[in-house]
């Protein structure tokens, strides 16, 4: 799978265990996520780094030395600064989501597909039987689209069956118009929509075998996509486990669902803290969400119209929106209102749905979950270095 020969990557000699020590006591995992190396700094190997990377990664990893390279040139790629921190970031959401596997395994996965084709067909009126029977044609491969979906295993397998399906028969196309159902994937289950998104702001830094789709679903893309979902974008966040829920949740949920705290707390209407500002594709001011109607509740003790308030809410998913009037000034109101200091990031409150969830699943828990690991992974790195035997 992996495209590159690698050489062999050795354990680095204990004295670099204490560089790197160091850079955890000076680096601000929220501050630094996606800065280059500051001027005047040393700068490590990229031979280290996946050296070091090599010994971070879990021992049961197949393939260490190639993970460890392609985790290095997505850093590199993305010009993120390959810190310990942000290192251990990274393979504690690719543990949670993947155990390293770059095409995972997902149990049940051909019932979990029929259960979401009927479940479309039945939206659209289409009887059941008749979506069923259309699978039992040929597919390109040879086999029937119904054999090919009993025996799938892994996501990038049923993407590629839906593909194959809306390109080729004219009730895929009904069922899914252009639309892919598999919206997922790869070893740090990363949204395949921000992968594309992604790929036309940003040079991707390899040749694209067939489509970014595709790429998701290999050990690099899926490592480079991920990192930049993860580390990508500036955060003021004093706990990494709010980066953990913006990994889940979206960027700035963590941010947006502290600000929906200090509306509900400033203007006394109850909200859900789930972290979306406003009701996305939504430009009809009459249509407000929850959140806003409760802004323009305070407009007049803010100074700040409707149409300045929305505008500034669509600025949810930025870094802008921390820098707006809207932000300090709503902040300000309900400090003084509450007359202490608000947090300014917060856990979003979200249920976790999909075909795949089988039980009760929160954001909260994920990034908790991803914490213990990122919390590991540092800890493995501060333990002392056993001398090598003669």
């Amino acid at each position: 799978m992996h495209p590159y020969s690698t050489s062999l990557v050795h354990r680095p000699p204990r004295w670099r265990a204490g560089r790197w020590l160091a850079i955890v006591a000076v680096t601000m995992f929220a501050g630094c996520a996606g800065n280059v190396v500051q001027q005047g700094a040393v700068p490590l190997r990229p031979a280290d780094v996946r050296a070091r990377i090599v010994s971070l990664l879990p021992d049961t990893t197949a393939d260490r030395p190639g993970w460890a390279v392609d985790i290095y040139a997505a850093f590199a790629a993305l010009g993120i600064d390959p810190s310990l921190p942000n290192i251990c970031a990274a393979l504690a959401v690719t543990e949670q989501e993947s155990t390293f596997r770059a095409d995972p395994l997902v149990p049940n996965l051909g019932r979990i597909a029929w259960e979401e084709i009927d479940r479309r067909a039945e939206r659209l009126g289409v009887p059941a039987f008749a979506a069923r029977l259309a699978l039992k044609i040929s597919s390109p491969n040879g086999k029937s689209y119904s054999e090919r979906i009993d025996t799938v295993k892994t996501e990038r397998e049923l993407s590629e069956i839906f593909e194959d399906f809306i390109g080729m028969v004219p009730m895929g196309q009904r069922l899914f118009a252009d639309r892919n159902p598999v919206r997922t994937g790869g070893a740090m289950q990363v949204s395949i929509a921000f992968a594309e998104r992604h790929a036309q702001e940003h040079p991707y830094p390899y040749t694209v075998t067939g489509s970014i789709r595709r790429e998701v679903f290999t050990r690099r893309g899926g490592m480079y996509f991920g990192i930049a979902h993860l580390l990508g974008y500036p955060a003021a966040y004093d706990k990494p486990i709010y980066r953990f829920a913006d990994f889940n949740a979206g960027r700035y949920a963590s941010r947006n669902a502290a600000f929906q705290n200090a509306v509900s707390l400033a203007s006394g209407i109850p909200l859900d803290l789930d972290g979306d500002l406003v009701r996305l594709g939504d430009d009809d001011p009459g249509k407000a969400g929850s959140t806003e109607l409760a802004v323009r509740s305070l407009g007049r003790s803010l100074g700040i119209g409707d149409e300045a308030i929305r505008r500034a809410l669509r600025q949810g998913d930025s870094p802008e929106f921390e820098r707006s009037d809207l932000y300090a000034g709503l902040f300000e109101l309900a400090e003084r209102t509450e007359r202490r200091p608000l947090p300014r990031a917060l856990m979003p409150k979200i249920t976790l749905h999909g075909p795949k969830i089988t039980r009760k699943l929160t954001t909260e828990w994920f990034a908790s979950r991803v914490d213990e690991r990122y919390r590991r992974c540092l800890a493995r790195a501060a333990a002392p270095v056993a001398p090598e035997r003669m």
